[in-house]
């Protein structure tokens, strides 16, 4: 199967997280979700292969979500969901899928996690250094869903 991620180019970490697989020798499919967003039925896909409730997908910084009032604990999962279709710059990012499984990569070593055969270290943007270890030391209690 190959990768897919679900990126924005204008996001760093949607950028390492691509940069990760791309020195992992992935081809991914990359889908920039805010030119092309999911449909409800392949969003709610993806959080049920995260296992993931909307409302931790849900983006704030730079988003609509305080206008649109979705700090509002009344608001279902399924109203949740209408506003990610409706506006789409609310779906946090990167998503990416693999044979591993799928997973919502911040911080984007995250996504070592998702990889057969992962790149042995990588410097992100800002310079930091990562490893497939770092990502376990950032997630610990977490396994690839």
């Amino acid at each position: 199967m190959k990768p897919i991620i679900y990126h924005n180019p204008a996001c760093g970490t949607s950028r390492n997280t691509l940069a990760i697989l791309e020195a992992s020798g992935e081809t991914p499919e990359v889908i920039e979700y805010l030119v092309n967003p999911p449909s409800r039925a392949r969003l709610v896909e993806l959080l049920a292969a995260m296992q993931m409730p909307p409302r931790e997908l849900l983006r704030r910084k730079g988003t609509p979500y305080d206008d649109l009032k979705l700090d509002n604990p009344a608001l279902t999962d399924y109203q949740l969901i209408d506003a990610m279709i409706d506006h789409p710059i609310l779906i946090n990012r990167p998503v990416v899928i693999t044979e591993k499984g799928t997973a919502l990569c911040r911080p984007s070593e995250r996504v070592f996690e998702l990889l057969e055969n992962p790149v042995a270290q990588f410097t992100k943007e800002d310079g930091e250094t990562v490893t497939p270890a770092s990502s376990q030391e950032h997630n610990p209690d977490r396994s690839a869903q």
